[in-house]
């Protein structure tokens, strides 16, 4: 059992969590609490290490996790597993991962392309979105913040998992997009959402939440897509309008 907050591996995790570039350097990334546990089994992911308090391992469900994973935890103390935790109120069971991108269809009918995202909560809403409406994968251009970021995890809601998720430069953005329709939201100047033809090959885009789409970014759309808003509201949530054009591409594509 670990009983110090000193242990190597207890700092080990804390920089997973902290750096983005020890995560990408050590191609791994940690998850937290149960429901990462049922994610996992679904998924058929293997965790490279598993850390729980003698108290998680005792439930019913939890030993029928840990059986399908087919891995004994690390224990670790109450106290130990706080000072490991990214949350206020540490779920009692966190694992490492490995960070493997899944593979992009050969011809994606429906892509997420989003230019510097880089508030955590709405890269994890988008992810989970783009997951629930059945987009083939989300593309992060430059800018954007990690998507294995713990915070991006947790709102990811396990689609990180489910879901190629890609950051890359413009050049090899544009290459994977070819021959798609490349839909800019746009808060003006565009065809309205529910005029566009979804169910042709097609790209959201979604621009910085801050300052919009930058100049790589529009020259990459081939179009704009606009969400009509009421009074003199000037722009909507980022996650917002990547779930309002992805639902209605899911609802002409079951058409």
């Amino acid at each position: 059992m670990i009983t110090s907050r000193s242990n190597a591996q207890v700092k080990y995790v804390r920089r997973l969590l902290a750096e983005r570039r020890f995560r990408h350097d050590e191609a791994a990334f940690v998850v937290e609490g149960t429901r990462w546990l049922r994610e996992l089994v679904a998924a058929g992911v293997t965790p490279r290490a598993l850390y729980a308090t003698p108290a998680w391992a005792t439930g019913a469900e939890e030993q029928a996790l840990l059986a399908a994973l087919a891995m004994e935890p690390m224990q670790v103390e109450e106290t130990v597993m706080a000072a490991m935790s990214d949350t206020e109120a540490a779920p009692g069971v966190l694992a490492v991962l490995p960070l493997e991108a899944r593979p992009l269809p050969a011809a994606p009918t429906l892509l997420v392309i989003l230019d510097a995202v880089s508030n955590p909560g709405n890269l994890g809403t988008i992810l989970r979105t783009a997951a629930a409406a059945g987009a083939d994968g989300v593309l992060l251009g430059p800018g954007s913040v990690d998507p294995y970021n713990p915070k991006v995890v947790r709102g990811s809601m396990g689609a990180v998992l489910r879901l190629p998720v890609w950051a890359e430069n413009w050049e090899v953005i544009g290459r994977l997009a070819a021959g798609m329709n490349v839909w800019l939201a746009a808060a003006r100047d565009g065809v309205t959402y529910t005029s566009v033809d979804w169910r042709r090959p097609a790209a959201v885009l979604i621009g910085s939440e801050a300052q919009g789409a930058g100049a790589q970014a529009e020259r990459l759309a081939t179009g704009r897509a606009t969400i009509p808003m009421h009074a003199a509201t000037e722009s909507l949530n980022a996650a917002m309008a990547a779930g309002i054009l992805l639902f209605e591409a899911a609802r002409q594509r079951a058409l």
